[in-house]
């Protein structure tokens, strides 16, 4: 029987596990924690948003870097496989806006369970509280695993799963990264990405904990658009965050990391056009004429937008409404179409979703997540070069890649025997 040895029990190595064991594997899975899952716990804000239910071509298009290298997987094992395999294993799931799944009772640690079901079902073998120290090889072979304390485990593969940077505490300490450069692989520079942004503006932390939805997010560098989307965000206290933003993280990263800044805009009214609020706005003016500016306005926002849309606005909220001019009334439409900040920055992998680099793809083949330089030895998940925005695709890299490698440890064995 093939002896296959899996680092790390996340997404992508819980999921390689029971495909390898259920094509007649034996494996053996190290995990660190204490559990298994930990990372998959708190995604989607603990809900899980385990994939993007939608072709593999769509897939792709959501990818942020090397695309091209997944396309033998998101075909080889799709959306709707991984769909279906959490069904099977007792997991209800239900697609929501944006084809985003999710489990039925909004509980990640359903899809941790339903995992662990089929783990139990086809025999892996779980090695928790046990952390990999090296990855062992013979003649460009890898052999086998030493553990931190100096036990050796042997095998015909080994597959590293141990995630990236990101939400250290679970973790993601970036043991593959080390693994892979003692073994001979480049690992590119690892950024984080979904992550929250920071702004310069000391108004923005004025309005931290509101939620706004239906808004539109616009990016510039110079006069360039380099990210422009619409949905949800949250101002914090340091600058923003949300499903939105996370998304432009991954966009506009690159830029950040080099310390440029970026100006934003917030249509905080994308549903009306110039014209169509300015007739909103006219209605409440017209019902209010001896009113003041800030007494009427106040209808169009939340409580704590009000004050500082005011106060970075061309009106003063003091101003009786019948003295406001054409001409400042549609400087202010203006401003609720364009609301300004600077994006200063990214937050760090603490808060990152996922890390943006790793294990260089050149180093690997896309058909089988096999290293080209050392035989028997893959890389799966967010170890490797790899990410896409929000919306389940990055644990569907997850899924597909730990799918290709798992099918490929036993289809070698079978080969060379």
């Amino acid at each position: 029987m093939n002896k296959v040895i899996i680092v790390g029990g996340g997404a992508a190595g819980m999921l390689a596990s029971v495909i390898a064991a259920r094509n007649g594997c034996e494996v053996l899975l190290f995990e660190k924690n204490e559990k298994l899952g930990k990372k998959v716990y708190i995604t989607g804000k603990g809900r899980c948003n385990v994939t993007n239910n939608c072709d593999p071509e769509e897939l792709l298009q959501a990818v942020m870097s090397n695309p091209k290298f997944l396309y033998s997987a998101f075909y080889s094992f799709t959306s709707q496989d991984m769909m279906h395999l959490l069904e099977e294993a007792g997991v209800p799931l239900k697609t929501e806006r944006g084809n985003r799944v999710f489990p039925v009772s909004d509980h990640s640690s359903d899809i941790i369970h339903g995992l662990e079901r089929l783990m139990k079902k086809y025999h892996v073998q779980i090695r928790l509280h046990c952390e990999v120290l090296e990855i062992l090889t013979e003649n460009g072979i890898a052999s086998g695993v030493k553990l931190k304390d100096h036990t050796v485990y042997t095998s015909d593969s080994v597959i590293v799963a141990t995630g990236g940077l990101s939400y250290p505490t679970t973790g993601s300490t970036g043991d593959g990264y080390r693994f892979a450069t003692e073994t001979g692989h480049k690992v590119t520079e690892c950024i984080p990405s979904l992550v929250p942004l920071t702004t310069r503006e000391d108004y923005i932390p004025l309005m931290k904990g509101l939620s706004l939805r239906n808004v539109e997010l616009t990016i510039k560098r110079g006069k360039k658009t380099v990210y422009q989307d619409f949905g949800e965000m949250m101002f914090t206290h340091f600058g923003i965050t949300g499903p939105l933003v996370l998304s432009a993280s991954a966009k506009i990263g690159k830029f950040l990391q080099k310390g440029e800044e970026l100006n934003a805009f917030l249509d905080l009214k994308p549903a009306l056009s110039h014209e169509q609020l300015d007739d909103r706005i006219l209605r409440e003016f017209s019902a209010a004429q001896n009113k003041q500016f800030k007494n009427v306005i106040g209808v169009l926002f939340p409580s704590s937008l009000t004050p500082v849309i005011i106060g970075i606005g061309p009106i003063s909220g003091d101003k009786i409404i019948h003295d406001i001019s054409r001409e400042s009334r549609l400087a202010f439409v203006s401003l609720v179409k364009a609301f300004p900040f600077t994006i200063t920055g990214l937050g760090g992998f603490s808060e990152a979703v996922i890390t943006r680099g790793g294990v260089s793809v050149k180093d690997i083949q896309p058909g089988s997540m096999e290293s080209k330089l050392i035989k028997n030895l893959y890389f799966i998940g967010e170890v490797l070069d790899l990410d896409a925005v929000t919306g389940g695709y990055n644990l569907q890299i997850a899924w597909s890649t730990a799918y290709l490698a798992a099918t490929d440890v036993c289809r070698n064995k079978e080969e060379d025997i």
